[in-house]
């Protein structure tokens, strides 16, 4: 089994994907030639030629747009946000073309739109946002958050084999940073089933992407000092959403921890607990715990940015508060 970054185990699935299928085709800002921003389809018009990666224009609308016009004529386009903050220039076909297409017509539009989210990098305001749960509130978008490189690879091969519009977004921090044993050839993870990455018993932290690894740190932390025994479960896909395996996970450590890089208000954080406040009340030992980033932009500056998202220290912080309750 070889090893990969997070950032190669896409790349793999997309290439694997488009030698198996010719159905299956890329565009986007500079993804031919140059490979894109982060280089995940670097060598692929070589391989595949400019009919098939194909370069855009600057221009969301038209990228997007045209790849519904694609899915609906039997095709299945990955589309390449540069950065998923610019994904709201093409908001409109996404949430009010791609996603009623097959409620309005009856017709399957098979798209993935993918590309870097998250912040920790340093890269601002506009190219940090994670903007996840605008699409798990619109019907008809199915939402992926892989947080390993084999569900990288898994979870990409599923979005883009699903006769529905799917958005995936990437944490660009993990990019390089993690690297593991991925599955070679054609290796699909089924959306909508999560992954209990840390059995434990004393609570449950739900959460997925980045927030993965912080939380696996702070319990890690806790366990070392404490002896506390923590469970986390990364659900990978907000839509559809593995309702089953959280429920499971809270009614056994009757406490729950519910954590996203993404900003607090309005964010998927509020849409799990309240799901577990509704079905699991008489299983609860405390109060559902939400840990998010602060309701501000992403900071430029490195101090500001580390004090708005979370961190493994508020991680631990709030889990220590659960545990004592």
């Amino acid at each position: 089994m070889p090893t990969m970054t997070y950032l190669e185990a896409i790349s793999d699935a997309l290439r694997t994907e488009m030698h198996r299928d010719e159905s299956v085709f890329i565009l986007g800002e500079d993804v031919a030639g140059f490979g894109g921003a982060f280089r995940i389809t670097k060598g692929f018009v070589e391989d595949f030629g400019k009919r098939r990666v194909i370069n855009t224009p600057i221009s969301e609308t038209a990228i997007i747009g045209a790849a519904i016009g694609a899915a609906l004529n039997g095709m299945r386009p990955v589309v390449e946000m540069q950065f998923m903050d610019f994904v709201t220039n093409g908001f409109n076909q996404l949430a009010n073309v791609a996603a009623t297409t097959a409620y309005r017509w009856g017709i399957p539009v098979p798209m993935l739109v993918r590309g870097p989210a998250g912040g920790g990098v340093g890269g601002g305001p506009f190219h940090s946002r994670n903007s996840e749960a605008w699409f798990a509130h619109t019907p008809g978008i199915k939402v992926v958050c892989p947080s390993s490189a084999a569900d990288a690879k898994g979870l990409t091969t599923a979005a883009i084999r699903d006769n529905n519009p799917v958005v995936m977004f990437e944490h660009k921090g993990l990019y390089r940073k993690i690297r593991e044993d991925v599955p070679e050839g054609e290796y699909m993870v089924p959306l909508g089933e999560a992954r209990t990455v840390r059995s434990g018993n004393d609570a449950s932290v739900i959460t997925y992407g980045s927030m993965v690894f912080t939380a696996r740190e702070a319990a890690e932390k806790l366990a070392q000092e404490e002896g506390a025994d923590i469970e986390i479960i990364d659900i990978r896909t907000l839509v559809p959403f593995d309702e089953e395996a959280v429920l499971a996970s809270v009614r056994k450590t009757g406490r729950a921890l519910v954590a996203h890089e993404a900003t607090l208000t309005g964010g998927f954080a509020g849409e799990i607990a309240a799901r577990l406040a509704d079905k699991c009340f008489e299983f609860l030992d405390a109060p559902i715990r939400r840990v998010a980033a602060f309701d501000s932009p992403t900071p430029f500056a490195p101090t500001l940015e580390r004090a708005v998202l979370p961190s493994v220290d508020v991680v631990t912080k709030a889990l220590r508060e659960l545990l004592e309750y």
